[in-house]
């Protein structure tokens, strides 16, 4: 999980440097790259590429394309740091769902420390100016649709291959990105496409140690390391970006840590 998101910070980084690039071109992009490798590698390993449980791997697909398509657009709309720390309340979706779909167990006090979490998102909202109301709306969207898109995987860690769990995801997307991206597109032009090839490699590769972590470990303390994407963010958003913040906003972001932190000392 750390591997994953490491990487995921890279795609991130990445996708804030073709600003003019619309967020479901760049998705429409990344899905191709995903679909052509991971087929390629199913079939070398001769796994089958549609899978055995396809109405649960068609609504991964469906659930994790919303959470995609709306991280990305706050990405190029808000600051690094600002969009990764919304969308990172989906630690906390997945914990809760879980309880309803995968039976796992809950203890009262991590309801605490999530709330202590979202109460950081709070607050990163209520004093970051760049953060209104609608990004804020569409970052919760992306992280309770990604909360979904985990449980779902999960679910399938007993008759799915992590490729193919993978594999369902561009295949779903691609055809809406596809579309959409004819009435909208903007031609790439120069290192437009290296970003573009770059942000194909560090998704999937990320996308790949995420599955594998999902389905061998409880959902619910594997999400919680995923909030360390938000130091990710802080560092590279300030290096690369010039992006700073508020003491409050600060504060903000140490409460969601303080939170995951928590979380991950309950046994």
């Amino acid at each position: 999980m750390l591997l994953a998101g490491i990487f995921f910070a890279l795609m991130n980084v990445s996708v804030k440097f073709i600003p003019h690039i619309p967020a479901i071109e760049i998705i429409l992009f990344r899905s191709i790259f995903s679909l052509i490798f991971s087929y390629l590698v199913l079939k070398k390993q001769g796994v089958y590429v549609f899978g055995n449980n396809k109405p649960m791997l068609v609504l991964r697909g469906v659930v994790g394309s919303i959470g995609l398509i709306s991280f990305f657009y706050t990405l190029q709309k808000i600051p690094l740091a600002s969009a990764v720390t919304m969308q990172y309340l989906s630690p906390i979706f997945t914990s809760i769902l879980g309880v309803y779909f995968l039976k796992e167990r809950v203890k009262p006090i991590q309801f605490l420390f999530f709330a202590l979490s979202f109460a950081g998102v709070l607050v990163l909202q209520g004093f970051d100016t760049r953060v209104n109301l609608f990004y804020a709306g569409i970052g919760i969207t992306s992280a309770l649709f990604s909360g979904m898109a985990y449980n779902v995987i999960r679910k399938l860690k007993n008759t799915e291959h992590p490729l193919v769990i993978i594999f369902y995801f561009p295949l779903v997307t691609l055809p809406v990105a596809g579309v959409v991206s004819f009435f909208t597109w903007v031609q790439p032009v120069g290192w437009d496409w290296i970003w573009l090839l770059w942000i194909g490699i560090c998704t999937q590769t990320a996308q790949y140690f995420m599955t594998l972590a999902y389905q061998n470990a409880n959902v619910a303390k594997v999400s919680s390391l995923s909030y360390l994407g938000i130091v990710y963010a802080l560092i590279f958003g300030f290096f690369f970006f010039g992006e700073t913040f508020q003491v409050m906003s600060y504060v903000g972001m140490a409460l969601v840590l303080v939170g995951i932190l928590l979380n991950l000392r309950v046994k």
